[in-house]
């Protein structure tokens, strides 16, 4: 199936084509993604109306979070997170359980490559959890938390030492999850977004240097 626009730009601005403070030019995309310039022009605001772009005068930019938005971004990740992880450990099936334990370990192969491969697969873990939770609501709510988070300019597994410790909690997520302890899972999960957040925060202080 053909993607649209809207999904094509946003997209791009998940993958890091565009990135905050990126100013999108309705020409240009239309001429870049081969469709005339109504779609785009109808993406763009709709992207607008998300809060994934912003107003610079006449310009239309790619948005960006400040300590409070993420702050209060990562406020709700680690509920909602958590609570994805407790249903999946309630409801999700044998199969879906063995898909997650899998990514474990195919993700241990990852650790020396680069974090974008890594943050590609990260987002791939935490969305085999939202859909083995179960509820259709919550995947919703989660696939908006993750948009917004597509409005940070790097991933906090860039940072030195983080996707070690980060691949140690997926560990202990899942393992809480084949264990069918909801209590556990969803600390876990809780845990990690948490550790992600103060790396996240110590990388903006300057403590913390990024991956070359």
């Amino acid at each position: 199936m053909q993607k649209d626009a809207y999904t094509l730009i946003l997209e791009a601005i998940e993958a890091g084509l565009y990135k905050p403070g990126d100013r999108l030019v309705e020409s240009e995309l239309a001429e870049r993604l081969g469709v005339s310039r109504t779609p785009v022009r109808e993406a763009l605001q709709r992207l607008e109306t998300q809060a994934m772009l912003t107003r610079d005068g006449r310009s239309l930019i790619v948005a960006s979070l400040d300590h409070n938005q993420l702050a209060e971004l990562y406020a709700v990740r680690s509920e909602l997170e958590g609570l994805a992880a407790r249903l999946a450990a309630r409801h999700a099936t044998d199969e879906e359980i063995r898909v997650l334990r899998g990514m474990v370990e195919d993700d241990s192969r990852l650790l020396s490559g680069d974090p974008r491969a890594l943050s590609r697969a990260n987002k791939r873990f935490h969305r085999q959890i939202h859909l083995a939770s179960h509820n259709r609501f919550l995947v919703q709510q989660l696939d908006l938390v993750h948009r917004s988070m597509a409005l940070m300019a790097n991933t906090s597994l860039a940072a030195e030492g983080r996707s070690e410790v980060a691949l140690a909690e997926h560990d202990r997520i899942v393992a809480a999850i084949e264990a069918r302890d909801g209590a556990a899972a969803y600390e876990a999960l809780r845990v990690h977004i948490s550790r992600a957040f103060e790396t996240r925060l110590r990388v903006d202080a300057g403590e913390l240097r990024l991956k070359d």
